[in-house]
């Protein structure tokens, strides 16, 4: 009998061991595959759409070859992918991890970019909805951030390729930070609240005086010091008014219509990851 339990004991222990020793493979299965077979499955995954999966086998690539120039771009790649995959928490986390870990890499002036490109796509739908929901209800927060972002990357890496396009979405938020300011204004006017629809059109002619919406600004600003009795600002206001738009639409010239300025991106889509790292 105790013989019959010795050897029960023993295999046991024997298959138990056996077992162990085949775990390791099951888990470390893709180990020995190449850095390039493994960024070249990447790619495919990401030409194909499949962000997730392309995600796991860069994040595989990083771990498996932690050092050299595969493991940064397999770091840009993923935070490229997680913009793909409108993922923008994860996004702007992947990036902010890569200008930390390599903030002198011939290529961190893109990282720069692509967080500010993060922030813009999280508001890119302001001035498309504005007009269907109470404008107070709205939060230009991203849009505040996607502008830092964009003037940092011009700011530090002014001769970079990403600078051009970014000094274009810089003016485009610029007049979409300036356009809210405006339909708060006029949120205020609608309900009587002339005084505080003034100091929000003054606020968008004097923070923003470049800005397309300085024009309706500068009308509401003449009707708030109408309705608020201050005769001779509302004069000396429509006389800039008139002398800067001698045609606006607001006092029943021609105008320049409802030129849709904002879809200037419409053109270029999002640029990926840029692969000078691996070539």
């Amino acid at each position: 009998m105790q013989k019959k339990l010795s050897v029960i004991v023993v295999t046991s222990v024997l298959l138990s061991l056996s077992a162990c020793g085949l775990l390791p493979e099951r888990s470390d299965e893709n180990k020995n595959v190449s850095a390039s077979k493994l960024y070249a499955d990447a790619q495919e995954e990401m030409a194909g759409g499949h962000y997730e999966a392309a995600i796991k086998l860069f994040e595989r690539l990083e771990s498996n070859y932690p050092f050299g120039t595969y493991a940064a771009q397999a770091q840009m790649e993923i935070a490229y992918a997680h913009y793909k995959a409108q993922d923008q928490a994860e996004a702007l986390a992947a990036v902010e991890r890569f200008i930390k870990l390599h903030p002198n890499h011939p290529q961190v002036d893109y990282m720069y970019y692509l967080r500010g490109l993060i922030n813009f796509n999280d508001q890119i739908g302001f001035l498309s909805f504005i007009y269907a929901q109470d404008p107070t209800e709205r939060d230009p927060k991203a849009t505040r951030e996607a502008f830092a972002a964009f003037k940092e990357l011009v700011d530090k890496f002014p001769n970079s390729k990403y600078a051009p396009d970014s000094i274009a979405r810089m003016n485009y938020l610029i007049n979409a930070m300036a356009q809210y300011e405006v339909h708060v204004a006029n949120y205020y006017y609608r309900r009587g609240a002339y005084l505080a629809a003034l100091n929000r059109a003054q606020g968008a002619v004097t923070q923003f005086s470049e800005a397309t919406a300085r024009e309706e600004a500068l009308f509401i600003m003449i009707r708030c010091y109408d309705k608020l009795g201050m005769f001779d600002l509302r004069d000396d206001t429509q006389r800039i008014f008139a002398k800067n738009y001698p045609d606006s639409r607001f006092m029943g010239g021609k105008g320049s219509g409802d030129a849709p300025w904002w879809k200037f991106w419409a053109k270029a889509g999002a640029k990926p990851a840029p692969k000078d790292a691996v070539q």
